[in-house]
């Protein structure tokens, strides 16, 4: 999975599953934030919002459990 991690002056820096990858700004869909799951696509790497609303949902129900949690302790 890729993710974009920031964007820091002209480079995107995305995690990849165990590596950082640091790309021009330009290789990068212009719609992408942090946080957005990208997949590549001729040379670019553009938004998959399906799995990045996946991704934001799963996240959200993951701290919502947590903050249940603390409020049983």
């Amino acid at each position: 999975m890729l993710i974009l991690d920031r964007i820091e002056n002209d480079i995107a820096v995305i995690e990849a599953d165990d590596k950082i990858i640091e790309v021009h700004i330009s290789e990068l869909a212009e719609n992408a934030k942090g946080g957005d799951v990208l997949k590549e696509s001729d040379g670019k790497y553009i938004v998959d919002s399906e799995a990045t609303a996946a991704r934001k949902e799963k996240l959200a129900s993951m701290y919502r459990n947590r903050l249940r949690k603390k409020r049983e302790e």
